[in-house]
C-alpha cells in the first residue's frame, strides 16, 4: 500500500441547528484528535456557531434555516475548494461517536470505495421504531436503485471522497439529500459504496424529521431523477 493511499487529507463536516448543548464537546473531541472541523450553523437561534468557533471549528453560518441538505452542500463546496481528499460527515446532535472516525479512515485505506456509510442496523435495539422502519424500507429501495447493498442509507455518519463530490450535482436541500448523494453517486459514475458497523447514541435530542413531509420530498426527488434520465435519452 503506497504512501499516497495511506494518507487521506480530510475534514469533518458537521451540519448543526440549535445544538449548543452538545456541539462544544463534540468539536473539542474531534480537534483533540488532530482533525479539521467545519461546522455549518444552519440559522441557529442559540449560540451553536459561537461555541463551535470557540472550540476551534471553522464555522460557516447563515441567518436563516435552510435544511440539512443545504448545509451539506455548503460544506462539500468548502472541502473541495480547500483541496481535501475526503470529508467525514457527522450529525451535530451527539449521536455519532468521534472515536469511530479512525474506522472510516481504515476502511478508506483498505478498499477502493468512494463512499463509506455507517451501518447502525446490526444493533438497532435502541433506535426509535419509526426510524428503524423508515431506515429499513428506504435502504431496501435505495439499494435496489443503486445496484449495491447499502444496509443503512439514512445514516448521516459517512466518509465521502472528494472525487465523488466533484462529479455529482445535488438538487435537494433537506434530509433527502443523504439519499440523493448515494443515488447520484451510483448513477453518475458507478462510484463504489461500502459500509461499516457503527453505534448510535440516543439521548435527549428531539428529531426534526417529519415522516410525511420528508417522505413526499423523497418521492419528489426520485421523480426528478427519473425525469432527468428521461430527458437525457432524448
Amino acid at each position: 500500500m503506497g504512501k499516497e493511499r495511506d494518507e487521506v487529507r480530510f475534514c469533518v463536516i458537521i451540519p448543526a441547528y440549535n445544538e449548543s448543548r452538545v456541539i462544544g464537546d463534540l468539536v473539542s473531541e474531534i480537534k483533540t484528535a488532530g482533525h479539521d472541523v467545519v461546522v455549518i450553523d444552519d440559522g441557529s437561534s442559540d449560540n451553536t456557531g459561537s461555541i463551535a468557533r470557540d472550540r476551534g471549528a471553522h464555522v460557516l453560518g447563515r441567518s436563516e434555516n435552510r435544511g440539512k441538505g443545504a448545509s451539506l452542500k455548503e460544506g462539500f463546496e468548502y472541502a473541495v475548494t480547500k483541496g481535501y481528499d475526503a470529508v467525514i460527515v457527522m450529525d451535530g446532535d451527539g449521536q455519532h461517536d468521534p472515536k469511530e472516525i479512525g474506522r472510516f479512515l481504515s476502511a478508506a485505506r483498505a478498499t477502493d470505495a468512494d463512499i463509506i456509510v455507517g451501518n447502525r442496523m446490526g444493533d438497532a435495539d435502541s433506535m426509535p421504531w419509526i426510524r428503524k422502519f423508515t431506515n429499513r424500507t428506504l435502504s431496501r429501495f435505495i439499494s435496489s436503485v443503486c445496484g449495491q447493498d447499502i444496509p443503512d442509507t439514512q445514516c448521516g455518519y459517512r466518509l465521502i471522497k472528494s472525487r465523488c463530490l466533484r462529479e455529482i450535482s445535488l438538487v435537494s436541500s433537506k434530509y433527502e439529500t443523504e439519499s440523493e448523494i448515494l443515488m447520484r453517486a451510483c448513477k453518475a459514475r458507478r462510484f463504489k459504496i461500502d459500509s461499516i458497523p457503527i453505534k448510535s447514541i440516543y439521548g435527549q435530542e428531539t428529531s426534526t424529521i417529519h415522516p410525511v413531509k420528508d417522505a413526499l420530498r423523497f418521492i419528489r426527488l426520485v421523480i426528478t431523477m427519473k425525469l432527468e434520465r428521461l430527458f437525457k435519452k432524448k
